[in-house]
């Protein structure tokens, strides 16, 4: 049975996109919401979107990374069904980190002073263009791996 996006796709790989594309919307109305003076909401709405695409990176992401790709590195990597999940988890990884970060310094007063920073802006905006990077990433990733030659 085919998925719902492509024929050839599990549904959970649908799934996972429709999920993530609705994560990536929610971060740019969370984006629109602060420009509109509801710091809380932004902050809410962020957070709750970095947090919860945690599970869905661990249950789902990395054991597909390790059962389809990882088996074909590094000598496949000139492929793109190699190369563009390879740079998916990699921007990825760095996406999550950098918002979890973001979430310590401007939700928490657990980072010593000398590790927060002040420009909330320039974080934030790298945050939100390096997650939609990765969510396009997976996008063609998904396409790659799922839609018909």
């Amino acid at each position: 049975m085919g998925g719902l996006l492509v024929s050839g796709a599990p549904a959970t790989a649908d799934a996972v996109l429709l999920f993530e594309l609705a994560v990536g919307l929610l971060l740019i109305l969370g984006m629109l919401v602060v420009r509109g003076g509801h710091i809380r909401l932004h902050m809410y709405i962020q957070g709750s979107m970095i947090l919860v695409n945690i599970p869905v990176v661990l249950v789902w992401m990395v054991p597909e990374y390790l059962r389809y790709v990882v088996p074909g590195l590094p000598g496949a990597l000139a492929q793109s069904v190699y190369w563009v999940p390879t740079l998916m988890l990699a921007a990825g990884a760095v996406a999550e980190a950098l918002g979890i970060y973001i979430l310590l310094v401007a939700g928490t007063t657990l980072l010593p002073e000398r590790w927060r920073f002040r420009n909330y802006k320039a974080w934030m905006r790298t945050e939100l263009i390096l997650w939609w990077a990765v969510l396009l990433t997976g996008v063609a990733t998904y396409y790659l791996w799922y839609a018909p030659s």
